[in-house]
């Protein structure tokens, strides 16, 4: 994430890959403040054994895209509504707007929940036992909105 503020956002991708077994990295990198770091960073991924990253930013957000740019890793951009956003889509336009040969998937605002369940779908294409839970947390998914139904008076079709 670009800073410590995105902590907030950028959990709830930690805690859905944590709750699917995927050993997660977590830190800050900012694109404009440490550039080099950045750099590195992404240079070093597949070293370090991962095989999908997150990049969530606030702002001008240009730290999912340096990253893709860096990396031959699918990069998965969390647009983040910061302090000094406006409203949210400076950070989705410069997220989802990448030129062609750099792409970045790009998940909702503060979509972090999903960028961790887009990260576990790729991953899950060479692990068995994440699909399986994966299947699972569809299923899970769609138990509840059943309940729900149910809770209503049931079915209408």
């Amino acid at each position: 994430m670009g800073s410590k503020s995105d902590l907030p956002v950028m959990q709830a991708a930690v805690d859905i890959l944590e709750q699917f077994g995927v050993e997660t990295e977590v830190t800050i990198v900012s694109a404009h403040r440490t550039p080099d770091r950045m750099v590195q960073y992404a240079k070093t991924a597949t070293t370090r054994g991962l095989k999908v990253i997150i990049a969530g930013a606030g702002g001008a957000a240009h730290l999912p895209g340096m990253v893709a740019s860096l990396t031959t890793l699918p990069v998965i951009g969390v647009p983040v509504k910061s302090s000094n956003s406006m409203d949210g889509w400076d950070s989705i336009l410069s997220i989802l707007q990448m030129p062609g040969g750099v792409p970045v998937a790009t998940v909702a605002l503060n979509g972090a929940k999903n960028a961790g369940i887009l990260a576990a779908s790729i991953l899950a294409l060479s692990d068995g036992g994440l699909a399986n839970n994966l299947t699972d947390y569809k299923q899970q998914l769609t138990e509840k909105v059943n309940q729900q139904i149910d809770e209503l008076g049931g079915d209408v079709l």
